[in-house]
C-alpha cells in the first residue's frame, strides 16, 4: 500500500521562502512521476509542479521561476522549494505520485500553506 507523508507547510510572509517535502513508500519499483498540486476552497485541484525519475520538471506558469521541484530517488522523496511566494499561492498542497508499475496515482493528505501579505 502506497503511503505519502508530507511535511513543511505553514505560514510564510510574501517574499519569503518555504519548503515542502513528501516521502513516499510502498511501491517496489518506485515512482515514475512525483509532484505537487494545490487546491483552494471551491476550486479544482491544480498542478504546481511534477518531476520525472530522471529529473525533468514541469511547472505551472504561475510558479515557474519562483518554485523549484526536486527529488531524491534513493529516498523516494520529492521536495518543493517555494521562493518569493505570493498571497495567491495560499492553498492546501497535495503530494502526488504515479507508480512505475500499472501507472497508479496516489495523493497525500494535504498540507496547508498560507502566504501573508
Amino acid at each position: 500500500q502506497v503511503q505519502l507523508v508530507e511535511s513543511g507547510g505553514g505560514l510564510v510572509q510574501a517574499g519569503g521562502s518555504l519548503g515542502l517535502s513528501c516521502v513516499a513508500s510502498g511501491s517496489t519499483f518506485g515512482f515514475v512521476i512525483m509532484g505537487w498540486y494545490r487546491q483552494v476552497p471551491g476550486k479544482e485541484r491544480d498542478l504546481v509542479a511534477t518531476i520525472t525519475t530522471i529529473g525533468t520538471p514541469n511547472y505551472a506558469d504561475s510558479v515557474n521561476g519562483r518554485f523549484t521541484i526536486s527529488r531524491d530517488n534513493a529516498k523516494n522523496t520529492v521536495y518543493l522549494q517555494m521562493n518569493t511566494p505570493k498571497p495567491e499561492d495560499t492553498a492546501v498542497y497535495y503530494c502526488y505520485v504515479r507508480t512505475r508499475i500499472f501507472d497508479r496515482e496516489y495523493w497525500g493528505q494535504g498540507t496547508q500553506v498560507t502566504v501573508s501579505s
